[in-house]
């Protein structure tokens, strides 16, 4: 129930309607519990055993309130008889019972009209701090997790908490108070029958209890699997290219067949689990409705109790009154452990320590007036260190560029620049400030980032443009959008700059889509540009176009371009050649090749002189 504790913090905005349905819960349990009251004198006057009630009762201390409501109705049930019939007595008492039902009713639809509110503001609430804190945590984090299992916990698993809990909140918050009030009648008709069915009741406890424990680890290991296979699903849409050149359809669907027959086990393990709980509920309600009449039948007949037979009758009413609410009790808790596994999920997400925060002083920068320096920083992203003691400066208005083998710690140096992970030794600084004393959006602030792969999202042309930049006029956009020689292809398109790309642009071609992201940098105007791969995915026509937008845009900034293609670095202010994370040699494209080492080497293999 921990979880469920957990998840129940996000009601709190919502408590008003939480305390609104408690109040039409009361009442709706108090009118529950009078609508089988009110039929015991009808039951009196069909045996002729009505008790006949002259004179008008009075509540007092020595009066219980039970006694008080039943002499009450024999009283106006005696004076209809005496007036008008018993037929006028009857009909009193069914426009009693019919007005019970209404109210009871009445109550119960408010109780779950107000709950819809608190229900769903949570659903809402906990969906938008479960993508906040896919937001606010490190790259690190998913870097080590399958997409498709955290979109499943996103989705499914919030929508069985919204099964599991919030249904089952509304059971457990109104069946206890129907329970409490049914329990104060059948004590005030006979003790000692009472005392007796709820001897019979903690067995039932027991044995649904037993079932209900090997639910929650069921439910795990479902939620789990769910996520697998929409991680499957994410990287087969993904790579359906790959997937159908290689003919490789039949060992994909094998594999996903063999996630989608493990959930299907888990799944019916669970629901049979589930399932169990209302017949077995049912089966040992009846079992002990059996035994009551069995116990009362005796102490009606004997006469060791002073119950009436009508009153009799009416206890059986009020115990399957209360079989309801304990039926929908197990049933509620059979939720509760089958959702407590989802929360479990969910809150591991929410729960999860962001390592890259900002410091309690940390500082606004809004400038950048010297350069970047990197001073001895080592940085791991398990357990071999891909950049060792690693040192370098970048002066402000020049172009710094990094190449190297794969794995030797390029790409690596444009995510700690950001601040995207944390070295593990060393300090990065900017004009002499330890980039962790700066807060994280005041230091992103300075960079733009243009990457390998093209990352636009699934709107128009100019949302992607101005995805970092508030207020930006359509002159600005276009302005930005011909440095980065897009205008003439974007104005091609069917509506413009309001045209939509398509997931993650697939309307586009790669250069095109590069374009966007470079108009996206450009639009943001940083101090500080990062390229990392920019032109490695293009053709040679692409390339050339995305080479002089880059040119364009890295006019009078400080950039640090890294890229295996040397066209893209031959006009750089100092090369950098890194191996296995450190640095072998630098300086500028005519003396490297001069030195005839490592950079003349990577020249000679991509046939430039």
């Amino acid at each position: 129930m921990n979880y469920f504790k957990k998840i129940l913090l996000f009601a709190k905005p919502y408590t008003k309607y939480a305390w609104l349905n408690i109040i039409f819960n009361i009442l709706y349990a108090i009118f529950n519990v009078l609508s089988v009251l009110a039929f015991i004198p009808v039951l009196g006057i069909l045996f002729g055993s009505e008790e006949k009630v002259t004179q008008k009762p009075v509540l007092t201390d020595t009066k219980g309130i039970y006694d008080y409501v039943q002499s009450s109705l024999s009283y106006y049930v005696t004076s209809m008889m005496e007036s008008g019939g018993v037929e006028k007595a009857l009909l009193f008492i069914c426009i009693i019972s019919f007005l019970l039902f209404f109210l009871k009713n009445l109550f119960r639809y408010l109780a779950l009209f107000v709950l819809a509110f608190l229900r769903n503001g949570v659903v809402k609430d906990l969906r938008d701090s479960l993508y906040h804190k896919v937001l606010e945590l490190p790259i690190s984090f998913f870097s080590e997790k399958k997409k498709g299992d955290t979109i499943a916990r996103m989705t499914s698993d919030v929508q069985e908490v919204e099964t599991s809990f919030l249904n089952s909140l509304e059971a457990i918050v109104r069946e206890p108070l129907t329970i409490i009030f049914t329990l104060i009648s059948m004590f005030a008709i006979s003790a000692k029958l009472t005392l007796f069915a709820f001897i019979l009741l903690p067995v039932s406890g027991i044995i649904i209890s037993s079932v209900s424990k090997k639910l929650k680890a069921k439910s795990l290991l479902a939620q789990q699997e769910t996520g697998n296979f929409l991680s499957f699903i994410e990287e087969t849409l993904g790579g359906l290219k790959v997937i159908k050149s290689f003919t490789a359809e039949d060992k994909m669907e094998s594999k996903f067949e063999v996630s989608t027959s493990r959930f299907e086990r888990l799944m019916n393990s669970v629901l049979h689990r589930k399932n169990l709980a209302s017949p077995m509920s049912e089966f040992l309600g009846s079992a002990t409705i059996i035994l009551i009449l069995w116990f009362g039948g005796r102490l009606v007949l004997s006469g060791e109790d002073n119950m009436k037979p009508q009153e009799f009758l009416g206890f059986i009413g009020l115990f399957y009154l209360i079989l309801n609410p304990i039926k929908a009790i197990s049933k509620a808790i059979f939720s509760v452990q089958k959702g407590n596994a989802s929360a479990e999920r969910i809150m591991a997400i929410l729960e999860t320590e962001n390592t890259i925060t900002d410091k309690p002083n940390a500082i606004d920068k809004d400038t950048f007036e010297k350069d970047i320096e990197l001073k001895n920083i080592s940085f791991k992203y398990k357990d071999d260190y891909v950049l060792k003691d690693f040192s370098l400066t970048v002066p402000k208005g020049k172009t710094v560029a990094l190449v190297g083998q794969s794995g030797s710690g390029k790409s690596t140096l444009a995510n700690l620049i950001p601040r995207f992970y944390d070295v593990n030794k060393g300090k990065i600084l900017i004009d002499n400030i330890n980039i962790k004393d700066i807060k994280k959006e005041s230091l992103r602030d300075l960079m733009g980032l243009v990457t390998q792969e093209s990352i636009l999202f699934h709107d128009t042309v100019r949302n992607n443009i101005t995805l970092g930049v508030e207020n930006a006029t359509d002159d600005d956009v276009i302005a930005a959008a011909k440095i980065a020689n897009a205008h003439e292809f974007i104005i091609e398109l069917p509506h413009g700059y309001d045209s939509n790309i398509g997931d993650s642009g697939g309307t586009l071609s790669g250069g095109q889509r590069q374009r966007l992201s470079i108009a996206r940098a450009v639009l943001k105007n940083p101090p500080i540009m990062i390229l990392d791969e920019a032109t490695s995915a293009l053709d040679t026509e692409s390339e050339q176009l995305v080479q002089k937008a880059l040119e364009k845009m890295m006019e009078n900034r400080t950039s640090i371009v890294i890229a295996h293609r040397l066209s893209t670095i031959q006009k750089a202010d100092i090369i950098v050649v890194l191996q296995k994370g450190e640095i072998v040699e630098q300086g500028t494209h005519e003396d490297l090749l001069t030195n005839k080492e490592f950079y003349h080497k990577f020249v000679n293999m991509q046939s430039l002189s």
